[in-house]
C-alpha cells in the first residue's frame, strides 16, 4: 500500500504541499531549457537527502521530505511535457484531495518571458504558450495554482520557441540558469515554510 493510499484511508492529506517540476524524460532532453523546472525540484529533494523514485499510478518520480513537522511532496512527471497534467492530476488526487487549496500545488517551469536566470513566483495566470502548463490546466480544470517561473529568455526569432526550449543553453546562459535552479529550489522551500505571500515578496522584488 502506498503512503498516499494510507493517508487517504486515514482521512487526511499525506503532505501539505506538492511541488512538481516540469520537463521531458530521457537523456536527449537532459540539460535543455525546458527541463530546468524538473532540475529545481530534484535539487530540493537532494537538499533533504531524498531521491525521487517512480511511483506506480502517478506517471511521476516522487519523494516526500519533511521540515517543521510538515510534509512536502516533490515530483517530476515521466510523461512528455505536453502530457504533464496526467501526472499532476494523479498526484493531486492521491496526496491532496478534493478539499485542497490551489496554493498547495506549486508547478516549477521554464519561462520565455523572463531573462535567463530570473526567477519569479506567482499565483494563477495563463500559460503563455507553455504546453506543460496548458496540460496541467486542462487536467485540473483550473489555472489557480502556484508557479515558480525560471527565465530562459526569448528565442532569436518569432516562431522558434519550440526549438529554443528544447536546445541546451549557451555557456553564459547555462551559468545563469544554474544559479536560477538554486533560486527556484529556494522558492519552493520558501513557499513550503512561509507561504505564497512571503515567497512572492522575497523573489519578485529581486533586481
Amino acid at each position: 500500500m502506498t503512503a498516499g493510499r494510507r493517508a487517504a484511508e486515514q482521512g487526511g492529506p499525506r503532505v501539505e504541499l506538492v511541488a512538481v517540476g516540469l520537463g521531458n524524460p530521457g537523456q536527449e532532453f537532459a540539460g535543455s531549457r525546458h527541463n530546468y523546472g524538473a532540475e529545481a525540484v530534484r535539487l530540493v529533494a537532494r537538499r533533504h537527502g531524498a531521491s525521487l523514485r517512480p511511483e506506480k499510478g502517478t506517471n511521476a518520480e516522487t519523494a516526500v521530505v519533511r521540515a517543521g513537522g510538515k510534509g512536502l511532496l516533490v515530483a517530476v512527471p515521466q510523461t512528455y511535457m505536453n502530457d504533464s497534467g496526467l501526472a499532476v492530476r494523479a498526484l493531486w488526487r492521491r496526496y491532496l484531495g478534493p478539499s485542497a487549496s490551489p496554493e498547495q500545488l506549486v508547478v516549477v517551469h521554464d519561462e520565455l518571458d523572463l531573462a535567463p536566470g530570473d526567477v519569479r513566483v506567482k499565483m494563477g495566470g495563463g500559460t503563455a504558450g507553455h504546453n506543460g502548463l496548458r496540460s496541467v490546466q486542462a487536467h485540473l480544470h483550473t489555472s489557480e495554482f502556484a508557479r515558480v517561473r525560471i527565465g530562459v529568455g526569448k528565442p532569436s526569432s518569432r516562431g522558434s520557441g519550440v526549438d529554443h526550449v528544447l536546445r541546451r543553453p549557451s555557456k553564459r546562459d547555462r551559468e545563469a540558469l544554474e544559479v536560477a535552479t538554486e533560486l527556484a529550489a529556494d522558492a519552493v522551500e520558501a513557499i513550503f515554510t512561509g507561504g505564497m505571500a512571503a515567497a512572492m515578496n522575497r523573489f519578485n522584488t529581486r533586481s
